[in-house]
């Protein structure tokens, strides 16, 4: 109630300086309310001189959004009746790309980890690193959570604490061995064993000292941070001055995914590994972690790149506009057609790259030639086709396609006919 009560009375206020003229809630559109929130995504508060985070719109918003539906069920006078907005008019949320750690910081990183005296620490940082897991259900693993698959390989079994749905994952030798030496000390601890709260049974959990769960904060937090000062990965900051590490616990989750997938892991490993229930979030490790599109990306983009198609000369000459050029970065996988690359912006409407070669943001690599290749011959014998029946504007066409792809070909410096063809597969292209 408090958070409606405020939503409506921050509206109030923005109606007053705004729309003077408005005294009834029965004269409020839909308009005004789109227009107020433009104005809370934009305009700082009085307490912090910076705009509202996403979560405090979309709390507005839906306060806002509760208070019209609920008057229209009461049948309040005055009101307009029904939901001005709804769910689909709140900010969204940003998607960020995954932070994994570079090679070189793990390098630096992971012997200063296996330094750390704490066993309960180690162990956790150990397990985080080589499995993926989420750090609350590291931090609340049971006493017999470790077990081998019939070919000796360590095999950890974690609670599913987000997801509910128990699920075991191979583990890598160092850190089953340091979870090994937590076991062994915590096996005859005279402890008395916890109630889950979600199952009702009871369980001996392995991070506990003096009948207490560790917390997350010792678990992690302190550990990576100092290990992060011990190797110098410090960013300036912090509340001692001493500056902040750049590494997090969580971001050895986001390693175990990209690592899965640059080494050709199925989405679905990714997904089992790591807990996630949909498809979509096992498929970012992918997009970021994909050599094919990284490939392309250079042929295209990369300085002194070979590159034919009408939008070739405005990359070379750097004219590509800003907003297109961090549109490509992040969407690159997406511009692919049969025989080159679009780039089109989704603003910009739909595309007609395929069907003419001749679009303004066409653009193709030497990756691409055999496709062309391919494609001139089919033109060519559709041609001969159409001329056989007579189909006069049918041969120019397929003609004029032809003569683009050769065009296509001579700016890559690419033959026309494919080298490795001989003229008997040319035949028997043609006759089938």
């Amino acid at each position: 109630m408090d958070k409606l009560e405020l939503a409506v009375r921050v509206f109030g206020n923005w109606l007053g300086e705004n729309h003077p003229e408005i005294t009834t809630f029965a004269d409020v559109t839909r308009d005004h309310c789109l227009g107020w929130i433009a104005h809370i995504a934009e305009a700082p508060t009085e307490r912090t001189g910076k705009p509202l985070g996403v979560m405090s719109r979309i709390q507005r918003i839906s306060g806002l959004s509760q208070f019209f539906r609920d008057t229209a069920i009461w049948q309040y006078a005055d009101m307009p009746g029904y939901t001005l907005i709804g769910a689909g008019d709140a900010p969204k949320f940003p998607q960020k790309v995954p932070r994994f750690i570079p090679d070189h910081e793990l390098d630096k990183l992971m012997p200063a980890i296996e330094a750390i005296a704490c066993p309960f620490q180690r162990a956790a940082l150990l397990v985080a690193r080589w499995s993926g897991a989420r750090r609350s259900e590291i931090q609340r693993l049971p006493i017999d959570c470790l077990d081998r698959y019939p070919d000796g390989t360590s095999r950890l079994r974690l609670s599913g604490r987000k997801t509910y749905k128990e699920r075991v994952v191979p583990l890598h030798e160092d850190a089953a061995q340091a979870l090994q030496k937590v076991i062994d000390l915590r096996k005859n601890a005279p402890e008395r064993p916890f109630t889950d709260e979600r199952t009702g049974e009871e369980i001996r959990y392995l991070f506990m000292s003096h009948g207490k769960l560790l917390s997350t904060y010792y678990l992690f937090e302190t550990s990576i941070q100092d290990a992060c000062k011990a190797v110098g990965l410090v960013r300036p900051g912090g509340r001692d001055g001493t500056g902040r590490g750049t590494v997090s616990a969580h971001r050895f989750r986001h390693t175990v995914g990209t690592q899965l997938a640059e080494r050709g892991a199925k989405l679905h490993t990714i997904m089992k590994v790591l807990g996630h229930t949909s498809v979509s979030m096992a498929l970012v490790y992918a997009q970021v972690s994909d050599q094919e599109v990284l490939r392309d990306y250079r042929a295209v983009l990369g300085p002194g790149a070979t590159i034919a198609g009408p939008a070739a000369d405005e990359l070379r000459n750097g004219a590509l506009p800003d907003a297109s050029v961090d549109w490509l970065k992040m969407n690159f996988f997406k511009t692919e057609l049969e025989l080159g690359r679009c780039l089109r912006l989704p603003a910009e409407g739909p595309c007609e790259c395929d069907l003419y070669l001749t679009c303004a943001k066409f653009v193709t690599t030497p990756e691409y030639a055999p496709r062309l290749r391919a494609r001139r011959q089919v033109e060519q014998t559709l041609a001969l086709d159409a001329a056989d029946r007579g189909w006069d504007r049918e041969v120019e066409r397929h003609r004029c396609t032809s003569q683009r792809i050769e065009k296509l070909l001579a700016d890559l410096n690419e033959p026309f006919d494919d080298p490795n063809d001989t003229p008997e597969d040319d035949q028997l292209e043609l006759s089938t």
